[in-house]
């Protein structure tokens, strides 16, 4: 976009607009100046377009922008594809529609002036087939197609004639030479005159050779006749292929034409209507009151002078200096912010490191910092859960052994009681088979013996495991209780410097985020008064010139007046006034010459062109004559060999 910008200003300063433009002045246009300037631009390329759009409505504007837009195949953008987006810019001279069609015209002005030009004449207006049914208006519309035709032929052959690269000189020279050639056709007119009035009959042969030359224009043009009905045949039959399609689309509109369609168009008229009345032109009517109140009120002030300037000067030069002044001020400040932010980081780390080297004579070892220590303390807890884990277990197991013993009371109570009522049963009945009980009973005994003995071990192996994992939790606990003290005294130290080093990083980015929006601040502020002073040195510069060229014109006019009221006669001589006047006078004179000469040319052309043909009439007469005299002695030679022979016969 900048660089479209500074193509559209580069050409805007070139001829034949001369405006003066840089990049600021030409984006601060409001939008009536923006239509303005592009109103000019197309009154350069068509000058029917050379208008002021202050004195028209802006509807009428923005249909005749739009219309010579279209003669000229302007395309939108792709940013802008919606026709009624483009009409609504270009109403309120939108910047995003305005610029593109102003750098569009301007890279082809050339090109889009002989475009123009050309659209006056061969834009054919479309009558309406009821229309054309009138012989009038037929014949009207033939006549107009035809002068189209000869108008597309004329300016070709124009064309041609400027890119053929004939000069004066040559054409002076061309018109030397006829002249030469038509003294020469003349001295062999007069002399073929004496010729031939010598020759017999010769009137007769001069009426046949005019008669052959009528004979001749005549079938030039019957043939011009028929060429020319055939150019109406085909006329006739493309009118006629123009008429079907005509009727083709008006029956496809019949067809296609639906209530919604046109509902749906009204709807849009009204939408851009209602725009143009309560948003368009009462912005238009503020902006207006206002450029005529900032009008007023530079009107009521008084003109400046060369002292309203050299004050101006002097405040400019006053407000660089305050403006240095404070820019150095503000720096020196912020820099020894700076420096004293710098200062209090270095301390701050200095004291880090003092805590950091304490705390490692302290233990010995370095001191755990960040996720070293985290990963100590996730180890620490790991081994705390597998120890509960442990303990847990040993508990299950004593748990076990307590009910297994119960288990055997229980059982040896339950055997007892079965032993002695077995033995009063056998007492009492008198059952054999006491032996093999009493094995029985021994090898159960046995079995229960094993495993009772199986089970003391079991116990003991647990009982000594439970000791020696109570005995290396005590020495563990016993072990760790120096470090876990010492730890919890680091922690807390370590809680401390990170709350206090968190609490520098805080007042470090607050300070340093401050000083960055100050600096930010401090930059545009630079900048907007930087700019400020180079509008108002272009401002300055640009008066001056203005002063300089006013002084130098002033002094050539006080020159002039001078060199005119000068009583010395060669004095005003060199007055340009007088010299314009000479000038002018010799130019009269000369176009007067010019003029009789042109005249003398054109008297002359017709009987020169006249004698011309007659010279060319006169050599086909005589090359007709000759071929007849030619005929006749051939006819003559051969009569008086015939009769030579037949004499020679006689003779014989």
């Amino acid at each position: 976009m900048s660089d479209q910008i500074k193509s559209i200003v580069e050409k805007l300063n070139k001829e034949p607009f001369k405006k003066n433009y840089n990049l600021i002045t030409f984006d601060s246009l409001e939008s009536i100046q923006l239509l303005q300037l592009l109103n000019d631009v197309l009154g350069e390329i068509d000058p029917k377009h050379v208008v002021d759009i202050r004195e028209e409505m802006p509807e009428q504007t923005a249909k005749r922008m739009l219309s010579l837009l279209g003669i000229l195949k302007y395309k939108p953008p792709g940013s802008i594809t919606d026709l009624s987006t483009f009409r609504q810019g270009l109403v309120i001279g939108s910047k995003p529609v305005i610029h593109p069609v102003l750098h569009w015209l301007l890279q082809r002005t050339n090109e889009l002036k002989k475009r123009a030009y050309l659209a006056r004449f061969l834009i054919k207006l479309e009558v309406p087939a009821e229309f054309l049914q009138d012989d009038t208006v037929a014949d009207t519309n033939k006549q107009y197609e035809d002068l189209m035709e000869a108008f597309k032929n004329l300016h070709k052959e124009c064309e041609q004639l400027k890119t053929s690269g004939f000069s004066t000189a040559e054409i002076r020279r061309d018109i030397t030479a006829m002249e030469e050639e038509k003294d020469q056709l003349i001295k062999r007119v007069e002399r073929l005159k004496k010729r031939v009035e010598t020759v017999q009959n010769h009137q007769r042969m001069l009426e046949i050779a005019r008669q052959l030359r009528v004979e001749k224009e005549r079938e030039e043009s019957l043939a011009q006749q028929k060429q020319e009905q055939k150019n109406q045949l085909f006329h006739a039959e493309q009118r006629l292929q123009r008429v079907q399609l005509q009727l083709k689309d008006m029956q496809h509109a019949v067809v296609d034409s639906k209530p919604e369609s046109l509902m749906k168009r009204l709807e849009e008229e009204i939408k851009f209507n209602s725009y143009l009345c309560s948003e368009k032109f009462p912005r238009e009517l503020e902006s207006k009151k206002q450029s005529l109140y900032f009008l007023q009120k530079v009107v009521s002030e008084p003109a400046m002078g060369q002292s309203d300037l050299n004050e101006l000067e002097t405040k400019v030069c006053c407000l660089k200096t305050q403006l240095a002044s404070i820019i150095s001020r503000k720096k020196e400040a912020k820099a020894e912010e700076l420096q004293a932010a710098k200062e209090e980081m270095s301390n701050m780390e200095r004291q880090m490191l003092q805590k950091a080297n304490q705390a490692r004579e302290l233990d010995g070892t370095e001191v755990l910092k960040g996720d070293e220590f985290k990963r100590y303390v996730n180890k620490l807890r790991s081994k705390n859960t597998f120890y509960k884990k442990k303990r847990q277990e040993i508990a299950e197991i004593t748990a076990e052994y307590g009910i297994l013993q119960r288990t055997e009371e229980l059982l040896k109570q339950r055997h007892e009681a079965i032993q002695q009522q077995l033995q009063a049963i056998e007492d009492k009945k008198g059952i054999s088979g006491y032996s093999y009980t009493q094995e029985e009973l021994e090898r159960v005994s046995a079995a229960k013996s094993e495993m009772d003995e199986m089970k003391g071990r079991t116990l003991d192996n647990m009982s000594e495991m439970v000791k020696k994992l109570n005995a290396m939790v005590a020495d563990k606990k016993s072990s760790l209780a120096p470090i876990i003290k010492e730890l919890r005294q680091l922690r807390q130290n370590c809680q401390e410097l990170t709350q206090e080093c968190d609490e520098k990083k805080v007042q470090y980015d607050s300070c340093a985020a401050g000083l960055e929006s100050n600096r930010s601040t401090l930059e545009q502020e630079v900048k907007g008064l930087r700019e400020e002073c180079i509008q108002e040195e272009s401002c300055y510069h640009h008066t001056n010139c203005m002063k300089k060229n006013l002084e130098i014109q002033l002094q050539r006019a006080k020159d002039e007046m001078k060199t005119y009221v000068s009583p010395d006669p060669q004095d005003r001589r060199k007055a340009i006034r007088e010299q314009y006047t000479r000038m002018i006078l010799e130019q009269e004179n000369l176009g007067k010459k010019l003029r009789e000469k042109q005249k003398a040319v054109r008297e002359s052309h017709g009987p020169n062109m006249k004698q011309a043909k007659m010279w060319r009439d006169f050599e086909q007469l005589m090359e007709c004559k000759r071929e007849c005299f030619l005929k006749q002695q051939n006819q003559t030679s051969v009569g008086q060999v015939i009769q030579e022979g037949g004499e020679d016969r006689l003779i014989l």
